[in-house]
């Protein structure tokens, strides 16, 4: 492989005195390479580059880097020169003050490398080995999750600014790829509407002259989109992503009937998990959770919580907002398997549990998933007068039921909820429901009988138990220590810019969370180094006055 020599393992001595005189308290990177060494060695990324062509900078140097970009919230600009000019980030790098540095699309470059090899995970993989290493990490302890949403780096557009814009881009697109075949496809008048951006200050203010808008943009859509697709058109236009991003835009936002262009109702539309939000940043989807609204993407952050051991953040997963927080328990778990770092204890809030998860983190993992658990939401259980399910005898042997009054269910029918998770029907005989006296604590139904929706065996058992240690004192003593994640997440967000995602796309975002988590884990491992102690919960003076209750 041809890299650029560089003197990156061996500090130069020369650096070393000037570093010194110039810090003389120490630095947070120099403490970093005094203590951890070489966190990044160019043969973990070997297989990003080819073996002959034009020398390329040292991949090990180049990821320490981005992480020290990360750092400072730096853009490619601001790192190249730091690397250049910084005696602090000579010295952590191990290069000679006379050392130049590189271009700065440099980065923008390693960044595309690691994305199209799958090797952005490295960045956080290499630093935990070597924190490994150090014995300032290990298995088996305890870790906790939490997660905070993140700003996709595109402007909200409403319905009518999406099809727009995602008309202009394809025109703009095709403009540049075939001009004199567009401009036989199209009228004088769409230069007066897709020449400028769709914004709301140039859209019309009446409902009316909106609506028709709306129909016009479709029209001119679909009549493009056909001459696209017909056969005397280029064939390599149908494969310009900006065309088929169009398609798909239109798929959701009209539909056509007897040649004639009818917007969608918000009702015939599709559900959020595939709602196209912006033609510019197809991966990001929009939520609301409880009174937050947010388009763009989910950062779910696990880190260890051992008394004696730094809190080092060991995976970190980027989703679609869309994407709830129970989804995720699985993959966590599958990733710290593979890096060898499974907790014995994963303590959670309640979005992230379940039972299957209950049961597949104990006999898949040997993990005790400790959160609260979902709430039974009957209305017998929230009265706490009526039989809600703990009052039932389940037979799973001779699949059978008993109600509080001794009779037995007739029905027992497997099957599957609407989100697809196995359950199982239990019915009881409609003559024993309407004759007993307990039916007002049972049913609300006038005619009939009690139905009981039950989980899998394992799956209810451990749904049972999970809500009756939860209410132990122990439990919620154990359970304190995942409030602790909230400070994680309020660092990468306050100091760290993790809320608002720097690149376009679902993978761009991820690299950026995974350096961040990696910039994170340094910061936190040379402040246990130097001996700093944990920061605590801070409260205001005024909070502290308040009195004990």
């Amino acid at each position: 492989m041809s890299l650029r020599a560089r003197t990156m393992f061996n500090i130069p001595e020369e650096t070393v005195r000037v570093a010194r005189a110039t810090f003389p308290k120490g630095n947070v990177y120099m403490k970093m390479r005094d203590e951890l060494g070489v966190v990044y060695t160019d043969h973990e990324f070997v297989g990003m580059f080819a073996w002959g062509g034009q020398a390329a900078e040292p991949p090990g140097l180049l990821a320490m880097v981005t992480i020290m970009q990360y750092a400072e919230g730096l853009s490619d600009r601001q790192a190249a020169e730091a690397v250049r000019s910084r005696i602090d980030w000579k010295y952590a790098l191990g290069l000679e003050l006379t050392d130049t540095g590189f271009d700065h699309s440099v980065l923008s470059q390693f960044r595309d490398r690691l994305l199209a090899n799958e090797q952005e995970e490295q960045l956080l993989e290499q630093m935990l080995k070597r924190l490994q290493e150090k014995e300032l990490l290990k298995s088996r302890g305890r870790q906790r999750t939490d997660s905070t949403h993140v700003l996709a780096a595109t402007r909200h557009l409403n319905r009518l600014e999406c099809v727009g814009e995602a008309l202009r881009q394809a025109l703009n697109v095709l403009a540049e790829e075939a001009p004199a075949w567009l401009l036989q496809q199209i009228g004088p008048d769409w230069f007066d509407r897709y020449v400028y951006r769709f914004e709301m200050y140039r859209l019309p203010k009446q409902k009316a002259d909106r609506e028709a808008l709306q129909l016009q943009i479709g029209s001119d859509g679909v009549e493009l989109l056909t001459a696209i697709y017909a056969d005397q058109a280029p064939l390599r236009l149908r494969q310009l992503p900006a065309v088929q991003m169009l398609r798909c835009v239109w798929l959701q936002q009209y539909y056509l009937e007897d040649d004639t262009v009818y917007w969608r109702a918000r009702d015939d539309m599709p559900p959020n998990e595939q709602l196209i939000q912006s033609p510019f940043e197809p991966d990001a989807r929009n939520r609301t959770k409880r009174d937050l609204n947010w388009t763009g993407y989910t950062a779910h952050l696990t880190e260890t919580c051992d008394e004696h051991k730094p809190n080092v953040i060991t995976h970190v997963e980027t989703t679609p907002a869309t994407c709830t927080d129970v989804k995720v328990t699985p993959q966590i778990h599958t990733a710290l398997d593979k890096k060898k770092l499974l907790p014995a204890e994963h303590l959670v809030d309640t979005a992230y549990v379940d039972g299957d998860h209950l049961v597949s983190s104990r006999n898949d993992y040997q993990i005790d998933l400790v959160g609260p658990m979902p709430p039974d939401n009957s209305w017998q259980a929230n009265a706490e007068q009526g039989f809600d399910l703990p009052c039932f005898q389940i037979d799973w042997a001779n699949e059978t039921v008993a109600c509080p009054e001794g009779h037995l269910s007739r029905g027992w029918y497997p099957g599957q909820d609407g989100r697809g998770n196995a359950v199982i029907k239990v019915q009881f005989a409609q003559a024993d429901c309407r004759a007993c006296p307990s039916r007002r604590h049972c049913t609300r139904a006038q005619v009939s009988p009690r139905m009981l929706r039950l989980r899998p065996q394992p799956e209810h058992e451990a749904l049972q138990y999970g809500r009756q240690r939860q209410q132990q004192a122990q439990f919620k003593e154990r359970y304190k220590t995942r409030a602790g994640v909230e400070g994680t997440i309020s660092q990468a967000v306050r100091a760290f810019d993790l809320r608002r995602a720097r690149y376009i796309g679902l993978a761009k975002t991820h690299l950026q969370h995974v350096a961040t988590a990696a910039a994170i884990n340094l910061f936190r491992v040379v402040a246990w180094l130097s001996d700093v102690p944990k920061a605590k919960t801070r409260r205001s003076k005024f909070a502290a006055l308040a009195p004990v209750t």
